[in-house]
């Protein structure tokens, strides 16, 4: 398989997971904003771009942080190259350079969420239809996904495909974690009231994950039992551990199709070794911010070692 192939594979189905996730992180961000103020409004969706890494790029184009504007940055702005439909388009386009390794049904079904959200996304979202737009992303994004587990072989392009997925997964649940713990909560003097109980329950949401949490640990909400859930329990397909589980799989895979190990491999052992083997204790022992900026580091090191170790080309 070229290294241009599995470049286009892993990073269309890296794009396709950010829109998705970004469209999460927008709906939990307008569902706290509608329960605050408008300076803790505000506050919410500062933070919504700061976990997206947006904040500076945001602010260079507007001075406030209205939900509408943040929205629209977020969602389609021509002078945000991160945006969603920028992403759409980029696995769109990567669908197109691979289509002859993509199923019929893969292309259309992404052809078709291109189609859908570049008309969605013409012109500025309105308050009244963010949710729409938002769960229109959600299922086109899903769409794609059932088409791959439907229709395509499980060969190395599939492998490459969930690689992709699950690497960003897993970022994008460390740097929401991260962005609550170190730089959400606006003071020391909130932990433990309903604001610091809203914010846990916003991560929650932003990853999908308020039900399953729910059943699972009836009555409580703190930190370390939230970030267990989060980072440790493989059962969650968000967690930080079921993501490297997965890609680990996918990785084996690929040595199998290839007849070699290479040095992701080795990268990706130590790193799940590292999750494996840890206790939340130990992560808060260490601190969690610094766990989860180490994680982040890992995450980028992975990507690194699968694109160096099968050629991508960029």
């Amino acid at each position: 398989m070229l290294g241009r192939t599995a470049n286009g594979i892993f990073w269309m189905y890296r794009y396709l997971e950010r829109a998705e996730n970004i469209a999460r992180l927008l709906a939990a961000g307008q569902r706290m904003a509608l329960t605050r103020g408008a300076a803790m409004a505000s506050q919410e969706w500062a933070s919504v771009l700061t976990t997206l890494g947006l904040k500076d790029a945001y602010l260079a184009q507007h001075e406030d942080y209205s939900g509408s504007h943040v929205c629209d940055f977020v969602l389609r702005s021509k002078n945000n190259p991160e945006s969603v439909l920028s992403m759409i388009e980029r696995a769109r386009s990567n669908a197109r350079m691979c289509r002859s390794a993509i199923t019929a049904e893969v292309w259309e079904a992404i052809n078709e969420a291109w189609m859908t959200l570049r008309e969605l996304l013409s012109k500025q979202v309105k308050s009244g239809s963010l949710h729409q737009v938002l769960m229109a992303i959600r299922r086109e994004s899903a769409i794609v996904r059932g088409s791959t587990h439907g229709s395509m072989l499980r060969n190395e392009i599939y492998s490459f495909a969930r690689a992709g997925t699950f690497l960003e997964r897993a970022d994008n649940t460390a740097r929401i974690l991260d962005v609550k713990y170190y730089l959400l909560l606006p003071s020391l003097s909130y932990v433990g009231t309903p604001l610091d109980a809203g914010q846990w329950d916003n991560v929650l949401r932003s990853l999908s994950a308020e039900r399953a949490y729910r059943w699972l640990n009836a009555g409580k909400s703190d930190i370390r039992s939230i970030a267990d859930f989060l980072i440790l329990d493989d059962r969650f397909p968000r967690s930080l551990i079921f993501c490297y589980h997965a890609m680990r799989e996918n990785l084996f895979h690929l040595a199998q199709f290839h007849g070699r190990e290479g040095k992701v491999h080795e990268t990706m052992r130590e790193a799940d070794m590292k999750l494996s083997e840890i206790t939340v204790e130990a992560i808060f022992d260490q601190g969690l911010h610094e766990f989860l900026l180490g994680f982040i580091a890992d995450n980028n090191r992975l990507a690194s070692a699968i694109a160096e170790d099968y050629r991508f080309i960029a």
